[in-house]
């Protein structure tokens, strides 16, 4: 009776104008080949983050999965990682977008 689990990224999704990445990860505990039980975890990903001079930083990705990364890489391209970064200035404290 070995247990076994298995972790399977079951869904991918491209949500929001900026092109954010959710991904849901189920992870499935079996034995003998028959599923005792499943429980999902969910993450969201976006193309970066502002540096202390409002340069966007693009977010490490080397850690996901090749499917993941090749998403990120199609979907963020200069004009979304731009909006982005404006975004990112307009919610910062008393911001004004230059």
């Amino acid at each position: 009776m070995p247990l076994t689990k298995e972790l399977i990224e079951d869904k991918i999704e491209i949500v929001t104008v900026y092109k954010h990445i959710q991904i849901r990860t189920a992870t499935v505990i079996k034995e003998d080949g028959s599923e005792l039980s499943r429980s999902l975890h969910r993450k969201t990903i976006n193309c970066g983050f502002l540096d202390a001079d409002r340069n966007l930083v693009n977010t490490d990705i080397s850690g996901e999965s090749p499917e993941v990364q090749g998403i990120c890489n199609a979907v963020w391209n200069d004009s979304i990682r731009e909006a982005w970064r404006q975004k990112l200035i307009r919610d910062l404290p008393h911001s004004n977008v230059a």
